[in-house]
């Protein structure tokens, strides 16, 4: 492991040139939607001076580095009925949505312009138990086993309308790496192909605990976003064509997948 600092284009040259790397990815910076609202000048500059950082240290090298970052389907904004692809503009309504374009562009004209090996994978929402709580999957998934374990507690949520396009982390990290094993790089979107209201979420995750979710949920408009995004659709299907990738796990597996994390997790700190 080493510690670098990405807004200092020093420590990212010097890591760079200490470990010698074949390949780079770019998941790093201000990560939650959320946050970037309370955080909009920590969360751009993350992401758009840290990206920056690494492109040109690459370029400065001269070494044949194959570069992978991180986008964001919330660049898309609202999609309505319309899948969004590679072609489909970007409309952010987000500090966090605006700092991935902003990334996303900066990669394109880096391999445009200097000719680096440089792709991003436009991912739409993918969960894994590595979630903080902050995000609202891991959020109901928590909530939902204290309750089953005896809390009385309320879940308070924003706006259930919403619909996402939620996938499993995991065989997106398989998608970024076939990415970077391509002759010629491409951006591509990444996503199940599948969206579901939030209530869809709620519903099924309560339900594996045999519970109805309207007995424990309450909704709060102070949670509502000043600009959130109705609808996420995703066509994800020039990565089937181009990576030969499909997403294997959908909604109702995934969320069987988390519940069952966390019961393992809260087993184990128990018998500790």
């Amino acid at each position: 492991m080493h510690s670098m600092a990405l807004n200092d284009f020093r420590s990212v040259l010097q890591t760079l040139n200490r470990v010698v790397p074949d390949e780079v990815y770019n998941l790093a910076g201000q990560s939650s939607v959320g946050l970037s609202f309370e955080q909009p000048v920590e969360t751009v500059e993350s992401v758009t001076i840290g990206t920056l950082n690494l492109l040109e240290a690459i370029r400065f090298t001269g070494r044949n580095i194959r570069f992978y970052n991180a986008g964001s389907s919330e660049c898309f904004g609202n999609s309505g009925d319309t899948p969004c692809n590679e072609s489909s503009p970007f409309r952010p309504r987000s500090p966090y949505a605006i700092a991935k374009a902003a990334a996303f562009w900066q990669v394109a004209n880096y391999r445009e312009a200097y000719g680096l090996h440089a792709c991003s994978g436009i991912l739409f929402n993918h969960e894994s138990p590595l979630r903080p709580e902050r995000f609202v999957t891991q959020k109901i998934v928590r909530a939902v086993q204290r309750i089953v374990a005896g809390s009385t507690e309320r879940l308070v949520l924003g706006n259930l309308r919403i619909r996402r396009d939620w996938g499993w982390a995991p065989e997106y990290v398989e998608a970024m790496w076939r990415m970077l094993q391509m002759d010629a790089p491409t951006d591509l979107v990444i996503a199940t192909g599948q969206s579901h209201a939030l209530e869809e979420y709620v519903a099924q995750t309560f339900g594996i605990a045999d519970l109805d979710w309207r007995d424990h949920v309450d909704t709060d408009p102070a949670l509502f976003r000043a600009t959130d995004i109705e609808t996420s659709n995703a066509d994800p299907s020039r990565a089937a064509d181009v990576l030969g990738w499909t997403a294997r796990c959908r909604m109702p597996e995934l969320i069987q997948r988390m519940m069952a994390a966390d019961e393992s997790t809260r087993a184990v700190k128990e018998r500790q």
